[in-house]
């Protein structure tokens, strides 16, 4: 016992002179006293217990006691912000009472035992806590909520959301808040497609069949009741990184055919390609249509110029108008300037033949660039998905930025205009109607990732108001009049920094604000708001903040390192809203986890790439040729691989927008799966982790949900926000999922992807579909 309480002793003075070091230079740099007391009390309570004192353990209990006052005064409380700062302090008291040296006699040492004890039980508890779920936003009373209702006639999922609206909202209850929690598992399909990428495929169902597609392209006709596989179609597709599939388009040919000709192709599954195609497959066939474009084949690179591999070609479903198909692309961040284009094209889903392009920097090209010239390279670009409005014959097209992403000087003037851009194109012409812009003179990365929401809203008066909503990764979410641009809800320009750009950078003066609606995750840091598993990553983490550059909102990176809050990933990405549009509300999910970005001078950049190698998450170094910087970007983890700020890491919300307040919020996803350094410690601590993807929302007043780190598929209250079901996946889902109602069974089913989930080394090829028994 005593050469156990000795090396205690020891350890103990270790922890106190770590914390002790790191405490001191952090009140070098302004921060808290606390951790260095706290080390120098544990260094003399170590000394005093390796010379068999027991008034050492009681010095140790003293600083588990007065952290108590001290967090409180720090956080509040915040059960989060509490654990760190308590239960390192509480463990070091328990384990140091109950090793405290009793004399021969046993007289004295009952209180040092019973003392542990409490202290112990005071862990336990704070431990049994964690499993509890926190930061909830309790449902809003006050706000109106009637049940839905759905008719459960077969309606096919024809778009990405649905309909090309982008509502992602199923108009089916036979599974509903009553019957959810007799769900189960329908059936289950393997694509065998394993290799590298990521599956993020929401499918499409059309009459009796569901078409999905896999992170190398293939493309899977499955039966709508069994998931028995009708047809595959490979277009050997090939990328060197960013293998994904997000989603298929799908055209009708209502026209009727031309005496004497084939009918096939009536029905066509169009897709895009991670190497610049676009592909018309016979929906019942699987056959390419061989009337479109070549042998059923359109060259996405044509009128582009030279592509180098992998900087140019579709992550996102295409958007399906009328008889038109169309295609934005993905640029890679950061490169070089003068990237490909982002130009924006229609193409006819007939035959395939361009109809119309959009090149914002040439505005007079309005099909194929003249001869000998291409579209205007670097210019902002569409990578998410479009949404349509038929009725006022508008297609909504969220743009990105102009590479690269982090230096802005000499930008031409349409690249400022339209960086970051809610931007409103004719279906005829594709020439613009209107835009709105969410960011100005973007520097940092904050393109709009998803696909609009269009939402009819009541005007008072018995009428209705066209909306269209715009989430975006900084934690705005922009209500706009969809005929016209202007707010629904009142957006305000505020000042924001000024200081710490490099000298050629020129930065705007303010920022539009959504202050009309609820801002989401984007809270403002400080020291106190510095997390960790423990008081000591915590510690690191508080140094980390002091070391850098922050503040606040749009912080412009410098050469000095700096926090980006949110992240370049979010706040919201690309997995958009879903919608209650009976009750006229919407749901989202988000990512909190802050990013930090330095620029590095241009004859730095190659020595600094080699000691700051690529990220696990494909952030890293980025050269951003032509300009006089590279810069480095990645999110903000700490030593541990655990972020740096507080939990919630991820929350799902719902938003009334007849008020446009917060009706409630949840912190979506546990810890089982992840935990420091990687591991997976089986820990299911609702602590809410990023999540990606997006909401199902349906008539049986539920939200579906699959895109946390853990590996489940959750329904949720619509009206609560409570959890009322879950099951588990066999690895991780990173898609949105879908629901239908089978056309020949009457059945109601819930789909969802699994290849594996955002930063998770399990991947999987799974399609599983789930129905009441």
């Amino acid at each position: 016992m005593r050469l156990i309480a000795r090396t205690w002793a020891w350890l103990m003075a270790l922890m106190g002179l770590g914390l002790s070091v790191g405490g001191g230079y952090l009140l070098w740099l302004g921060g808290s006293p606390y951790y260095l007391a706290a080390g120098l009390v544990l260094v003399g309570a170590a000394g005093l217990m390796a010379r068999q004192r027991a008034s050492g353990a009681w010095w140790v209990a003293a600083l588990a006691l007065l952290s108590v006052p001290w967090a409180l005064w720090e956080s509040g409380f915040d059960f989060w912000a509490l654990f760190p700062r308590l239960m390192a302090p509480l463990a070091l008291a328990t384990v140091s009472l109950l090793l405290s040296p009793r004399p021969a006699d046993g007289s004295g040492g009952r209180g040092t035992v019973r003392a542990g004890l409490i202290f112990g039980l005071a862990f336990v508890l704070g431990l049994a806590l964690a499993f509890v779920p926190h930061g909830v936003v309790q449902p809003d009373a006050t706000l109106a909520y009637e049940a839905p209702h759905g008719d459960n006639r077969p309606a096919d999922w024809h778009a990405y959301g649905r309909t090309p609206e982008g509502r992602r909202d199923a108009p089916f209850d036979q599974i509903n808040r009553d019957t959810v929690h007799r769900l189960q598992a329908a059936w289950t399909y393997r694509s065998g497609d394993t290799q590298p990428g990521v599956d993020q495929n929401t499918p499409l169902q059309i009459g009796g069949l569901l078409y999905s597609c896999t992170r190398r392209d293939r493309v899977i006709a499955l039966d709508a009741d069994t998931g028995q596989q009708r047809w595959v179609f490979d277009p050997q597709a090939s990328a060197p990184f960013w293998q994904r599939c997000r989603g298929l388009g799908y055209w009708h040919d209502t026209e009727p055919s031309p005496e004497g000709t084939a009918s096939g192709c009536r029905e066509r599954i169009v897709q895009t390609t991670m190497d610049a195609r676009l592909i018309a497959l016979d929906a019942h066939s699987g056959q390419p249509c061989e009337g479109f474009g070549q042998h059923g084949t359109v060259s996405l690179a044509q009128g582009m110029g030279p592509v180098r591999p992998g900087f140019y070609f579709q992550t996102s479903a295409p958007l399906v108008a009328r008889d038109l198909i169309v295609v934005g692309g993905w640029v890679v961040d950061n490169q070089m300037r003068g990237e490909p284009s982002g130009v924006i094209r229609a193409f006819s889903a007939r035959t395939g033949e361009l109809v119309w392009a959009w090149d914002l920097g040439h505005p007079a090209t309005t099909r194929e660039p003249p001869e000998g010239q291409t579209y205007t390279p670097g210019t902002p670009n569409m990578w998410s998905t479009a949404a349509y409005d038929d009725e006022l014959g508008l297609v909504y097209a969220p743009l990105g930025n102009a590479t690269p992403d982090y230096f802005g000087r000499d930008r031409p003037p349409h690249s400022d205009e339209y960086n970051s851009s809610l931007v409103a194109l004719d279906i005829r012409t594709g020439r613009p109607r209107w835009n709105f812009q969410t960011v100005h003179h973007d520097i940092w990365d904050y393109d709009l990732p998803s696909q609009p929401a269009l939402i009819d809203l009541p005007d008072g008066q018995g009428g209705r108001v066209p909306a269209v909503l715009q989430t975006t990764k900084r934690g705005q979410v922009f209500l706009l009049n969809r005929a016209t641009g202007q707010p629904l809800a009142e957006v305000a320009e505020k000042p924001v920094p000024q200081n710490g750009a490099v000298p050629e950078e020129a930065l705007s003066a303010t920022q539009p604000y959504s202050v009309g609606m609820p801002t989401i995750g984007a809270e403002h840091l400080s020291e106190s708001r510095m997390w960790g598993m423990t008081m000591f990553d915590q510690l690191l983490c508080r140094i980390e903040y002091r070391q850098m550059r922050y503040d606040g909102d749009f912080t412009p990176p410098g050469l000095q390192r700096a926090i980006q809050q949110p992240g370049n990933v979010g706040g919201m990405n690309w997995g958009s809203v879903s919608v209650d549009p009976h009750n006229q509300r919407v749901f989202l999910n988000d990512i909190r986890v802050p990013s930090v970005f330095q620029l590095v001078p241009r004859a730095d950049y190659a020595e600094f790439s080699k000691t700051h190698p690529p990220v696990s998450d494909g952030h890293g170094p980025s050269a951003q040729l032509g300009t006089p910087y590279g810069i480095y970007t990645t999110i903000w983890l700490s030593k541990l691989g655990v972020p740096c700020v507080q939990p919630p890491f991820g929350t799902l919300t719902a938003i009334d927008l007849k008020t446009r307040r917060m009706a409630w919020q949840v912190p979506v996803g546990t810890a089982q799966e992840t935990g420091p350094l990687g591991l997976r410690l089986g820990l299911p601590m609702p602590i809410g982790m990023p999540s990606y993807a997006g909401t199902l929302s349906t008539a049986g007043g539920l939200v579906f949900f699959s895109g946390s780190q853990d590996f489940y598929l959750r329904a949720y209250d619509a009206q609560t926000g409570a959890e009322v079901w879950k099951h588990p996946l066999p690895v991780g889902s990173s898609a949105t999922p879908m629901s239908y109602v089978s056309p020949k069974t009457g059945k109601q089913y819930i789909v969802v992807t699994a290849g594996g989930a955002a930063y998770s080394k399990r991947l999987g090829d799974y399609v599983m579909a789930f129905a009441l028994p």
